[in-house]
């Protein structure tokens, strides 16, 4: 009698092995906070948190040890804080900011110094703090609604500030010739006569910031397809077939 095979000849391919939990530093200064992210964050098949610190010295000692995959940093935290600590700390790992604050220029100045992510405490579920890890470790941005308000508002406030500029220089000549170059009248906001939606306008001041499709996706919680399908629309309005074009005239400098 012929002996059983030893392998199965379904002609399967054997499973591929499990890829290694992410492996996470948390830097806050609260312990209960820690615990909790710990606890939460620690599941042995996904994620794993390898280090704890308290303040931003401790989490860069820390990731200088561990190397972790993803760090999640506070705002803010006694010592050396986490805005101080995060243009070193990104040069050693991706960094997603975890933290109760979302002060304006708080988020952007995040964002600016190299921030992959920026998530408010209540503003996401445990499920979502997961997949928000695994996202920033992949270079997908991360961004809960009190961050992408917050950076919305800087971005208004800046094209405003740069659309006020403009107008006084244009308020300057007060002889007739120069009055009669004024387009648009007094108190009227240049971007009025695009007509773009309340979304488009959002979508525009991110794309004026220099973001992605992707990126805009991950701040407007829609999908990169509905971003394509805004952009369209939004050069159409601004007579535009390029970024840099649509961008130019959102900004008033074309």
């Amino acid at each position: 009698m012929r002996p059983l095979p030893s392998t199965p000849r379904s002609g399967f391919p054997p499973p591929a092995p499990a890829a290694p939990p992410l492996r996470l530093l948390i830097a806050d200064d609260n312990p209960v906070v820690r615990a909790g992210l710990t606890a939460l964050l620690s599941d042995g098949v996904r994620t794993t948190v390898v280090a704890q610190a308290g303040d931003g010295r401790e989490a860069y000692e820390a990731a200088l040890r561990h190397r972790p995959d993803v760090i999640l940093l506070d705002v803010r935290m006694p010592g050396v804080d986490g805005i101080s600590a995060l243009p070193h700390l990104a040069r050693l790992a991706p960094v997603m900011m975890l933290t109760y604050s979302h002060e304006t220029e708080t988020v952007r100045e995040a964002l600016r110094l190299g921030a992959g992510g920026y998530l408010v405490h209540g503003e996401f579920t445990a499920e979502e703090l997961v997949r928000a890890v695994r996202d920033v470790r992949e270079g997908r941005p991360q961004l809960t609604p009190g961050a992408t308000r917050a950076l919305l508002t800087a971005l208004r406030s800046d094209a405003s500030a740069h659309a006020d500029s403009n107008s006084l220089d244009a308020a300057v000549d007060f002889t007739p010739s120069g009055l009669s170059q004024v387009q648009s009248p007094v108190g009227q906001s240049f971007r009025s006569r695009f007509r773009l939606s309340t979304r488009e306008a959002e979508i525009m001041d991110l794309i004026a910031s220099g973001m992605t499709n992707q990126q805009i996706a991950a701040a407007c919680f829609i999908s990169e397809k509905t971003v394509k399908n805004h952009i369209n629309r939004i050069f159409a309005k601004l007579h535009s077939t390029t970024r840099s074009q649509a961008t130019a005239k959102w900004l008033g400098v074309a």
